[in-house]
């Protein structure tokens, strides 16, 4: 298996990995910290699709996905925080004032997982916000000490695969996830 993380510029692929199976559907599309919460509450259906299409176009596109071959098998929202709800959101702190980049989201495919393609869209993600400059990366994970997640809420990832990474513990949070505490993971790019 050789895996390639590209940046998320394929509508297509970024629909098969966070879109929904009916259009109509209101999903997340992986918008509930890329927008403001009103506008994550008050846009509907296809309109968030429209949206995540209009974000793929833009530079930097809104994350980066995992490629087996032509086939999309694995994604991660990453942005500069400045660009996301983490800017405002009163249970994650700012350590300080860098301008750091946000990874929120990491996503396999059934039929992918156990493979280690998440600790690779952690390092592509890294590798993705240096390429943009960014001087230093965090993500948001739980810090659940080897205990199972509940799939669903796996999304934002476990404080050792943020470690695997090379992040350190930057501060605890007041957010927790399936009833796991949340700490801030940060790397330094530079």
């Amino acid at each position: 298996m050789a895996i390639e993380i590209r940046p998320a510029t394929q509508f297509e692929d970024v629909q098969t990995m966070v879109g929904p199976k009916s259009p109509g559907a209101n999903v997340c599309w992986c918008l509930s910290y890329r927008i403001p919460s009103k506008q994550n509450v008050e846009l509907r259906g296809p309109a968030r699709g429209d949206l995540v299409r209009e974000l793929v176009r833009q530079d930097p596109p809104p994350g980066v996905l995992a490629y087996d071959g032509d086939d999309v098998v694995g994604w991660a929202g990453v942005h500069p925080r400045a660009d996301t709800s983490f800017a405002r959101n009163r249970k994650i702190p700012h350590v300080d004032d860098v301008d750091v980049w946000s990874v929120w989201c990491i996503r396999v495919r059934p039929g992918h997982r156990g493979q280690g393609i998440s600790h690779l869209l952690v390092q592509g993600a890294v590798e993705f916000a240096r390429s943009y400059g960014a001087p230093a990366i965090e993500g948001y994970p739980v810090d659940n000490q080897g205990r199972k997640v509940d799939l669903t809420m796996a999304y934002v990832g476990t404080r050792s695969l943020f470690e695997q990474a090379g992040f350190a513990k930057a501060a605890d949070t007041g957010s927790v996830i399936n009833g796991f505490p949340r700490v801030v993971m940060r790397r330094f790019l530079r």
